[in-house]
């Protein structure tokens, strides 16, 4: 058999490769929006793509150690023992890296008592003795000794895992001076200092390779040991046992007992689903394409079974669509192609009956009514279309169902984002699509007509999946709240250039004298936003303590050097830390001022499937990140104005939503009086913790409950509440405990949330929302208690935004049908902003507040809070 006809046997280690990621990678790049850190595995599998595509295995296994207890830890219990604790960092992304590979049917082999390295040593003799060419792709250096002619070793080079050193025979002794399986005797002899193996004192690397190659062999070596001269040899006779010992742990096993053999491991198709599934959950967007180019996987649509014949579209006039329309009166999937927000096309499916045309005056007049009836119509990421057809005089009446919306309900933590994922995911087909990056596309992506057969027929297998309660959210909350949003996205809200402007040049100014400041103290001139020269700054000129170590060095982020002037506080410190504020302020300014239009005013995007909970986002420009209840905000929110026509601004937000959420849910008899009492309701809490009368409540009293309260729902601990409120542990834990005391059915109802989840496998809110937790019953830790943690929070949070969200689309009806032209402009966290028409604020005002306060039944009161003002500032309450 020729070398080019053998087959690949590609045998890895995996601990020793994740764990070499994990320090070639920056923690803080890498992590989910749950907290979970990936970079150990983003590396890992970024090395996997490069060496599938480089050396195209025929034949694969991946090997991990399942703890630091081996055979060799029953000989020497010293054994690797000065390894320091595994990184919190680096804990519970193992398992979540066998899952990828799992997915991408690649096998994971462990085994008891043995280290990874038994298991490679195992398989690359196997597989020499049965004709594989061999690779052994370890950071290991105890895996030089399996280095044959048919066994190569890649070992990472100091830049990381993105660079593998090939070593054959050859190149083993050119590197080391003695044949492969010589290297485990100059490691006896030298120790290794990673596995805790003493060697001889001041015997180095070239000392043992002249030993070596004066006696031929350690064996040798030792039985003459009485010839070698001097101060070493000397070191050596003392020092035998610990070589011969050294000797005995670094050979590596070749005989382990495996379930499967070289070649069972022959390289499988992987799972595509799978992959999708777990790499959106990881939130490795990159990663996918390059996993489904290195597996050959990439074209999933060759398969016979994604292949579907598609109908065509009929192209008609104004005319003949008008009398189509006519003759089809049951509901109907629609697709309006935009260019910009330019309607380009119309294209609409009803069955397999397919029609389109171009958009022009005629179309319009000829669709203006059916678009505008209670005909129902099923679309896909409705809201831009909305828009589109409003601009063009149209308001839709008759939306019954968006794919994009029941998708992100149904699948909330990673929702397909696109209709080709849902067309991919619900009905197992590939939807045509051209290739974007060519400038003559070899494939012709699916007309507005076809779209729209897609559209309906994933509708229908979404419906089937869609439990009624979150069908019930999807109908009455979120379908309602994109018209409502799409005519808010329209009005947009008046903002002052000039304002904004002026604050951003004394921003400015503030930046530059604190900069001067701060150079004043150190002597010299750095760039502030320069992480290399802040470390050298920081913990080498001023020999500040260390921080969390990164690849770069020590962390320099904002949250990290908080803590540290807290602990250690320093004049430089504090400056930087306000250099840091005023510019990031600035950067928020200017988002905002080149987002003003030519009518002067600033038209976000409100985003209804950015969060797990409900809660809305905005972006172009982002409104939720404008700071609150600070100067700064207050400056900001000034510049956000009444409008021309308009008499002034309205601004109402719910008191206390949460807590009076977490009241209603809890059912505590505590928190339920607090509320209709209504007295204050942490200076209530506070006297039944503390023991006082109201009274006698105390500010910091009141900054207690406060923080315990809402940090229940956030699953705070006794930690975390002693460093939020700078308080011995031990006294947070009495809090705690003195809280519970008094209301217990708050701690009851969080216990009992987590477990009917962790039954279920999600949460709900009052409405139906549901939210998956399926990491509950997860055996890795880190997972399962951050899955706990936002399991608690879900069902409050899920629900605030639900109420608010009916608040939202109620009050914009009633404007509408009481035909006032007051008009709903922003909503932002609990808040709403409304700009009211000349004559209309009592019945602007009463409608508002009746809505807000009646958006649902709890057993506590809504309390809306409103105010007024020209402009969002003044308008505060």
């Amino acid at each position: 058999m020729t070398d080019s006809a053998k087959p690949t046997l590609m045998v890895i280690d995996g601990h020793s490769l994740a764990y070499r990621a994990f320090f070639a990678l920056p923690v803080e790049n890498f992590t989910t929006k749950d907290n979970q850190h990936t970079n150990a595995i983003y590396g890992f599998l970024s090395m996997l793509v490069n060496l599938l595509k480089a050396e195209k295995p025929t034949h694969l296994a991946i090997a991990f150690d399942t703890s630091r207890h081996s055979f060799r830890t029953d000989e020497y219990a010293e054994y690797k023992a000065t390894r320091s604790e595994t990184p919190q960092e680096f804990r519970g992304q193992i398992p979540l890296l066998q899952d990828c590979l799992a997915a991408m049917s690649i096998p994971v082999l462990t085994k008891e008592t043995v280290e990874a390295d038994d298991i490679l040593a195992t398989l690359a003799a196997q597989g020499a003795d049965q004709g594989y060419d061999v690779l052994v792709v370890s950071g290991d250096r105890d895996t030089i000794q399996l280095v044959t002619d048919d066994v190569t070793l890649l070992y990472p080079s100091v830049q990381g895992v993105s660079q593998l050193k090939r070593y054959d025979p050859a190149a083993v002794q050119e590197r080391y001076g003695v044949r492969p399986e010589q290297y485990p005797d100059i490691a006896a002899l030298v120790g290794e200092t990673s596995d805790n193996l003493p060697g001889v004192p001041k015997v180095g690397e070239k000392t043992a390779v002249k030993w070596l190659t004066q006696f031929g062999t350690l064996d040798e070596l030792l039985e003459r040991a009485d010839e070698i001269k001097g101060v070493v040899g000397g070191n050596l006779r003392e020092h035998i046992d610990d070589v011969r010992r050294n000797r005995r742990l670094n050979r590596l096993l070749r005989d382990v007992e495996l379930p499967v053999g070289p070649s069972e491991l022959a390289v499988a198709p992987i799972d595509a689903q799978a992959v999708r599934d777990i790499f959106a959950r990881l939130e490795f967007r990159t990663l996918l394409p390059r996993v489904f180019e290195a597996t050959n996987a990439e074209e999933p649509h060759e398969d016979p079974a994604m292949q579907v014949v598609v109908p065509g579209a009929d192209q008609l006039d104004a005319h003949a669509l008008e009398e189509w329309i006519a003759t089809h009166d049951g509901e109907s999937a629609l697709v309006l192609s935009l260019v910009g927000s330019e309607l380009q096309r119309i294209g609409i499916a009803s069955g397999d009956d397919l029609v389109e045309a171009d958009w022009n005056d005629s179309v319009r007049d000829a669709v203006r009514d059916w678009l505008e009836s209670e005909t129902p119509v099923v679309m896909h990421d409705a809201k831009p279309q909305v828009k589109a057809l409003a601009s063009a005089g149209i308001r839709l009446g008759g939306l019954a169902y968006d794919t994009s919306l029941a998708g992100w309900l149904l699948r909330p933590s990673f929702p397909d984002k696109s209709l080709a994922d849902l067309v991919d995911r619900y009905l197992g087909e590939k939807l045509p699509e051209a290739d974007p990056s060519q400038l003559v596309p070899e494939t012709e992506g699916a007309t507005p007509a076809q779209l729209a057969w897609f559209i309906r027929r994933t509708a229908d297998a979404l419906r089937d999946d869609l439990p009624d309660g979150v069908a019930a959210v999807l109908n009455d909350i979120e379908l309602p709240s994109l018209l409502t949003l799409a005519d808010m996205e329209l009005a947009g809200v008046a903002v002052s250039h000039e304002k904004l402007a002026s604050f951003s040049a004394e921003l400015g100014q503030r930046a530059e004298r604190i900069a001067q400041e701060a150079f004043a103290i150190i002597g010299r001139e750095v760039n502030l936003g320069s992480p290399k020269q802040l470390q050298e700054v920081l913990f080498e000129d001023l020999a500040l303590p260390k921080t969390r170590k990164t690849k770069t060095g020590y962390s320099t982020d904002a949250a990290v050097l908080a803590d540290l002037q807290e602990s250690n506080p320093h004049p430089f410190l504090d400056l930087l830390l306000q250099h840091r504020e005023a510019t990031k302020l600035r950067q928020i300014i200017e988002s905002l001022d080149a987002a003003i239009r030519d009518d002067r005013r600033i038209h976000t995007t409100y985003v209804q499937t950015g969060s797990q909970t409900g809660r809305l986002s905005s972006t172009d420009p982002n409104l939720q990140n404008i700071p609150v209840r600070t100067e700064e905000s207050r400056r900001i929110r000034s510049a956000f104005e009444v409008g021309d026509g308009y008499e002034t601004l309205l601004t109402a937000d719910y008191s206390q939503i949460e807590m009076r959420i977490m009241a209603h849910l809890s059912g505590d008899a505590g928190l339920i009086e607090a509320f209709n009492s209504g007295e204050d309701l942490h200076r209530f809490i506070g006297a039944r913790v503390f023991g006082v009368d109201p009274a006698e409540v105390t500010p910091a009293m009141r900054t207690k409950v406060k923080a315990m309260s809402y940090g229940l729902v956030y699953g705070l601990s006794a930690f975390g509440l002693s460093k939020q409120l700078r308080i011995e542990q031990s006294e947070a834990k009495q809090l705690m405990l003195e809280y519970f005391a008094r209301f217990g059915a708050v701690r009851d109802y969080l216990r009992a949330s987590v477990l009917a989840a962790k039954e279920v496998g999600y949460t709900e809110t009052i409405f139906g929302r549901r939210r998956p937790f399926p990491d509950l019953t997860s055996p890795n830790r880190v997972l399962r208690e951050n899955a706990e943690r936002a399991a608690l929070n879900a069902p409050i949070q899920g629900s605030a935004a639900d109420i608010m969200k009916i608040a939202l689309f109620r009050i914009h009806a009633d404007l509408r049908q009481r035909e006032l032209r007051s008009r709903v402009l922003l909503q932002i966290h609990d808040e709403l902003v409304v700009e009211v028409a000349e004559g209309e604020w009592d019945a602007t005002e009463e409608i508002v507040r009746t809505r807000m306060g009646g958006a649902a039944e709890l057993s506590v009161p809504l309390d809306v809070q409103v105010g007024r003002g020209d402009n969002w500032n003044d308008a505060a309450h």
